[in-house]
Order: structure tokens, then sequence, then C-alpha cells
């Protein structure tokens, strides 16, 4: 009998751990509108600006095959709300034309990144 209380209080204080411990578990957040849009303009300013501002985000390898991919890319795969589809959230949602540009592409990664995307 005594084997049997000892299980049902491990079994107990097992679930517990395990309610408390999936309360704490974070579900990535998804950009809103505003975050894109707002992110979209930094990105145009940032490219606007040009390389000389040392503030500007510098574009990696990804940045410039994802750029020419977007290049080769026709509008018939383009999302229809006007962003491009991204598995990765910090690119979800940028500009068509931006996402053609290595540095937009670099500009708007940071904006979303900073965000906490």
């Amino acid at each position: 009998m005594e084997v049997l209380r000892t299980r049902r209080r491990h079994m107990m204080v097992f679930t517990a751990v395990a309610v408390f411990a999936s309360a704490g578990i974070a579900y990535a957040q998804v950009p809103t509108a505003q975050d894109i849009a707002s992110c979209n303009t930094e990105a145009q300013h940032a490219v606007g600006k040009g390389a000389a501002s040392p503030s500007s985000a510098q574009p990696n390898t990804k940045d410039h095959t994802r750029a020419a991919d977007a290049r080769r890319t026709d509008a018939a795969t383009q999302n229809a709300a006007g962003g491009t589809p991204s598995n990765d959230p910090q690119l979800a949602g940028m500009d068509n034309e931006g996402a053609k540009d290595p540095a937009y592409q670099a500009a708007y990664r940071t904006c979303m990144r900073k965000s906490g995307f």
C-alpha cells in the first residue's frame, strides 16, 4: 500500500512540474501589419542612404542568393498581400521590389530582429 502512495505522490509531483513547465513555453510572435510596414519603411530609408552609412546593415550571402531568386521569380508566385512569402519570420512581408535588393533585405531583417522577430 505504501508503494502505491509513493507512486501516486511521484505522479502528482511529475504532473505538477509538467504543467508549470509547459506554462512557461513561449510561442513565436508573428509580425503584425504595422511591424511589416514599419520595417519596409526603415529598409527603404536605409537603402536610400546608400552603403556609405556606417549604421546600414550589411547583406550576407543568403541575402544575395534570395535577391537573385526574387529577381528570377515571376509575379504569379508573389504574395497577393503585397509582400514576399517567407519561412523566415525576419523576412515575412518584405516588399516584393525590396526583396530583389540584398541591402534592402539586410536592412529589413535587421529591423525585424530589433522588433523581436
